[in-house]
This record gives C-alpha cells, sequence and structure tokens, in this order.
C-alpha cells in the first residue's frame, strides 16, 4: 500500500511542474498562485527583468508575461517528466512566434541586448527542475538550447542590418529602464 501512496504522491508533484510550465503561455496570476508556493525562487529570473526576479507567484507570473510580450503562441509540450523525492525534471519543447522585441537583462537587472520581432517561430528542448514543497513548486531552474532558438529566430548570426536593428532595439530598451527605474 504504501507504494501506491507513493505512486500518487509522485504523479501529483509531476502533475504540478506540468502545470507550471502550461500557464506560462496563458495562466493569470491565479493560476500561477495554484502552483508556485510563496517563497518560490526562478534561478533564471537573474538574466530576466526586475519584476521576475522576486519570490513567489507574482514573480513567477511576471516571468509569463515578460516572455508573453516576445512571443505569442507560447507552448511547452512535456516529453517526460522524473521525480525522485522533491526533485522532478522535465524535458520539453518549447515553441512559439516572435511578435515582440525579446530583451535580455544582465546581472545588473539592465537590458543587455534586445532583439526585434522578425515574426518567425521557433521550437527548441530545454530541461526543466524544479523542486517542490508542500504540494508547489518552490525552486525552478532550467537548461535551454538558446543557441538554437537565436538561430531559428534569425538573430544569429545577424544580417548588417538586423545588427543595427538591435542595437536601436538595446538603446530603447535601456532608456525605458532608466525612466522606469
Amino acid at each position: 500500500m504504501t507504494s501506491a501512496i507513493s505512486t500518487v504522491v509522485i504523479d501529483q508533484l509531476k502533475a504540478v511542474c506540468a502545470r507550471s510550465m502550461q500557464i506560462m503561455g496563458d495562466g493569470d496570476l491565479r493560476d500561477f498562485e495554484e502552483v508556485v508556493h510563496p517563497a518560490a525562487r526562478n534561478r533564471e529570473g537573474e538574466a530576466e527583468p526586475p519584476a521576475c526576479r522576486g519570490t513567489g507567484p507574482a514573480a513567477f507570473y511576471r516571468t509569463a508575461l515578460w516572455l508573453r510580450k516576445a512571443y505569442a503562441d507560447l507552448h511547452w509540450e512535456v516529453h517526460d517528466v522524473v521525480a525522485e523525492g522533491d526533485v522532478v525534471v522535465a524535458h520539453v519543447t518549447m515553441s512559439g512566434r516572435q511578435t515582440g522585441t525579446f530583451v535580455g537583462y544582465g546581472p545588473d537587472a539592465l537590458p543587455a541586448q534586445a532583439f526585434p520581432a522578425r515574426g518567425r517561430t521557433f521550437a527548441t528542448t530545454q530541461t526543466h527542475w524544479f523542486r517542490v514543497q508542500d504540494g508547489k513548486v518552490i525552486e525552478h531552474w532550467a537548461n535551454r538550447d538558446d543557441l538554437g532558438t537565436a538561430t531559428q529566430l534569425g538573430w544569429i548570426p545577424p544580417s548588417p542590418l538586423y545588427a543595427i536593428k538591435m542595437m536601436r532595439a538595446t538603446r530603447k530598451a535601456r532608456r525605458q529602464a532608466k525612466r522606469e527605474g
């Protein structure tokens, strides 16, 4: 009987983690509150806007809004999920279409580089790691194929014209960050 309970608990942990990725594309704050612990930390937040660097559901939701601002049709196809103890790992493919400027941030929380939209689609694999506490995600980190994404979106190698557009978009993002900060 103990193994049946363990299997049910493990399946619940896997479901919470899979749900936490799926709501990145279309969930609202209430959805994040259901699966993200109030003290949750996203280790990936260090390369995201300042509003994403906090803890809890609101910070995770801000990450979703940041991604949605740049990408339409965001989707995470979950291929495999494994769990051991309080750690859950998911192998997924993230896909979408770039419809807005994607702004990457540096350790100082300022825009480091901006990539204007080209309308292209992408689909790249990722591995997401979660730690779960009290039935909710309390920690997240990921390994992503950012080079594959950048190549599919035409960011690299940039054409001379696109390099100029990137420089202009980066300057614009930095000016906006100064106004907001």
